[in-house]
């Protein structure tokens, strides 16, 4: 019976993860042992980084909101409000889109808004 020599697989093993972490600085892009922390460390900083994208664009699109509404005499709150009221049901990212690149059609939307009861 041959004996099992583990070389390849290890090796194998060893190049997948030095591949992931190239262009890391000093021992953590060629000592497999700091590699595989910075490694497991980079999959945790990714996983809230996906939690945390949500959150700030909602932040952005709410501060882009704000802007237009009072360049138009309004503020968000009012307008979001007034939204809400009129039955109009249009997500942040849609209005913020439409504030950035429709600024006519925001404004006709501001007013349409404001004179609902």
């Amino acid at each position: 019976m041959a004996r099992v020599k583990r070389g390849v697989t290890a090796r194998r093993r060893h190049k997948r993860v030095l591949e992931q972490v190239e262009g890391f600085w000093g021992g953590r892009k060629n000592r497999i042992r700091q590699a595989m922390h910075v490694l497991w460390k980079s999959w945790t900083y990714a996983y809230v980084g996906r939690k945390l994208r949500k959150r700030d664009f909602r932040a952005l699109w709410i501060a882009r909101i704000n802007a237009a509404c009072r360049e138009n005499g309004t503020t968000y709150s009012r307008l979001m409000g007034a939204l809400r009221r009129s039955g109009i049901e249009l997500d942040r990212k849609v209005l913020a889109d439409m504030a950035v690149n429709d600024a006519p059609a925001f404004k006709k939307l501001t007013e349409l808004a404001s004179a609902a009861p």
